[in-house]
């Protein structure tokens, strides 16, 4: 009897400057970039905020759940045949949202609204946080895209697990950070994606934009993706426009749980 092969997912990460508010000048931008990647791909990342940069003014960028930035990654996804995720700015139904959309090839698509707002750029004053967690199962993975300061919150973050027909089973096997994370703060940046790799027993993927936004914050990037022990697989040079690639093992991270079972000893609890 032939084993079925648990499955491997290649995934990218795009690490870009972004044009201040101008979401024609970005996607433009974007498409010329990912033109150019022509790696097999299950998965693009995006930053945060990609068509318009870590802005304050949602009244005036803000669209329609169904918008434009949402079309266009319908057909980013079909044309290129991977799903496609990253943060833009949503009004829905009078309320602003930094809104993370995940757009399959064949148009389907989920959303999840950044829970942690950024409070020392006045992020939740403009905005209204989520309270709801999305996790996407597709390929046969099961992934967790969060968006930047989430990073800063293992709680919220955690990777809880339990037995289920004689096996232990996790919620995700992929988290996913999409980021406009300053340069001042890499350290932490670096240091958090790791550790939150460590303690959830999990792949880990960060893309962050890099250049000056509107506030004169400057960005490095330091796009990167992790294994489940946090040592970094592939990484983005600092400061550089790239799309950095790599593809995961799902055997080898089930294989990894099952030696070092550190989710059957963590601590229960309930978000409130």
């Amino acid at each position: 009897m032939k084993l079925m092969q648990t499955p491997s997912l290649s995934i990218a990460a795009l690490q870009t400057s972004l044009h201040w508010e101008d979401q024609q000048k970005n996607l433009h931008h974007i498409n010329e970039k990912l033109r150019v990647f022509e790696e097999p791909c299950d998965v693009m990342i995006l930053p945060e905020m990609f068509s318009t940069g870590f802005s304050m003014s949602p009244e005036k960028f803000a669209e329609e759940p169904t918008g434009p930035t949402l079309q266009w990654m319908k057909e980013l996804a079909a044309k290129k045949n991977y799903a496609v995720t990253g943060s833009f700015i949503v009004n829905d139904n009078g309320k602003y949202h930094n809104r993370l959309h995940w757009v399959n090839p064949d148009g389907t698509h989920q959303h999840y609204d950044k829970r942690h707002l950024f409070r020392m750029a006045g992020e939740d004053r403009h905005y209204t946080a989520g309270n709801d967690k999305l996790i996407v199962e597709y390929k046969g993975w099961k992934i967790c895209p969060l968006v930047c300061y989430d990073l800063r919150f293992p709680v919220w973050s955690r990777n809880k697990s339990a037995i289920r027909e004689d096996k232990r089973e996790y919620d995700y096997d992929l988290l996913i950070y999409v980021a406009n994370w300053p340069e001042r703060r890499s350290y932490a940046w670096k240091t958090l994606l790791a550790a939150r790799a460590i303690e959830n027993l999990s792949y880990v993927a960060g893309a962050n934009r890099i250049g000056n936004d509107g506030n004169f914050i400057y960005h490095s990037g330091d796009s990167a993706i992790y294994n489940f022990r946090g040592e970094i697989i592939t990484s983005a040079l600092i400061s550089t426009e790239e799309v950095i690639y790599t593809s995961i093992s799902k055997q080898e991270l089930d294989d990894f749980r099952k030696a070092f079972p550190a989710g059957a000893d963590a601590d229960d609890f309930e978000l409130k």
